[in-house]
């Protein structure tokens, strides 16, 4: 009986302590870097569900997360002068970087029929949906291109003729993202030192 109780409270503990590193939050900046290797950017895209947005990883910064995330976006068949739709990010801010291809990107202005989502996202935090209105922006992004997106901000594609692919750099101060999340398709992979 001894060693069942003593084998459940060690199975606690050891429980506790993993939660605890990692989602918790520290009070300083860890010591090590943490590697996203071209592999498993190339691993998400390959394996994701389409149109979905891919966190790569959120890191525990010790003020705040920091999150990577690659997103591809295939065709769209707007025309232009259509509505433009998209997301907007009540605690997180982004910053694309344009990796391939092209489309236009409207930011910012008005926002018509904003609603609030209801799910948790565990990409971005809060946020919801809404309508470009007035005093939005709309300007053809290419690779090399990067944008910064304040949180609240509207940000939507359109006009995308093959595919554009970015990564989302996403600073975290309120710590709406857990940190210490792995894109569940990259635990597998872990870097080697090299000798």
């Amino acid at each position: 009986m001894k060693k069942v109780i003593l084998g459940v409270l060690v199975g606690v503990c050891a429980s506790t302590v993993w939660q605890t590193v990692t989602f918790s939050q520290s009070p300083s900046p860890p010591q090590v870097a943490f590697d996203i290797p071209k592999a498993d950017i190339d691993t998400l895209l390959k394996n994701a569900p389409p149109a979905v947005d891919q966190q790569l990883r959120v890191v525990d910064m010790g003020k705040y997360n920091l999150a990577v995330g690659i997103i591809h976006r295939a065709a769209t068949k707007d025309k232009p002068g259509d509505p433009i739709s998209g997301p907007y990010h009540d605690q997180t801010s982004e910053v694309y970087i344009i990796q391939s291809g092209s489309g236009i990107l409207t930011t910012g202005g008005t926002m018509v029929d904003k609603k609030p989502s209801a799910n948790y996202n565990l990409l971005n935090g809060p946020g919801g949906n809404g309508t470009a209105g007035q005093g939005a922006y709309s300007r053809r992004l290419q690779p090399g291109d990067i944008v910064i997106i304040p949180p609240g901000v509207l940000h939507a594609w359109s006009q995308i003729t093959d595919q554009v692919t970015y990564l989302s750099v996403r600073p975290d101060p309120d710590r709406a993202l857990p940190g210490g999340y792995v894109n569940p398709l990259l635990l597998k992979n872990q870097v080697t030192a090299a000798k």
